[in-house]
């Protein structure tokens, strides 16, 4: 199956740092044998080359690019019009997060992510626990 991750879910299973739900935790380990495809937003490239850079967490945009480039079940998702367009749509406060649930509506899949607005939201289907 296909899914898209967010910024916090890809952080913590790249770095191995924090709690992963159970859920996310069995999909996110399933994407390298091949038993699913996994998308990461480009947006998330920009808020983890950020937050590495203010020492915020403990992996930076280099190891995480090697990670992806690891199995080719991993795919970059770029920003395009239609998506801006979609999060134009979108009521929540934070804009990287209205983009990545917009990349997820636009490409049709469930968003693995930690956020409890964002699971509390209908905007997207989200698995987590």
């Amino acid at each position: 199956m296909e899914y898209l991750a967010d910024t916090v879910a890809i952080i913590r299973h790249f770095s191995k740092a924090g709690k992963i739900g159970k859920s996310a935790g069995d999909i996110l380990n399933g994407v390298k044998e091949g038993e699913h495809r996994l998308y990461l937003s480009v947006v998330s490239m920009v808020e983890i080359l950020y937050l590495s850079e203010k020492k915020r967490i403990n992996i930076d945009l280099d190891k995480t690019m090697d990670l992806i480039g690891e199995s080719e079940n991993y795919d970059l998702f770029d920003l395009s019009p239609a998506i801006v367009k979609i999060a134009e749509g979108i009521n929540f406060p934070e804009i990287f997060d209205r983009l990545i649930i917009s990349t997820a509506r636009y490409l049709d899949v469930p968003l693995i992510t930690s956020d409890r607005a964002i699971r509390k939201s209908d905007f997207v289907e989200t698995i987590w626990s």
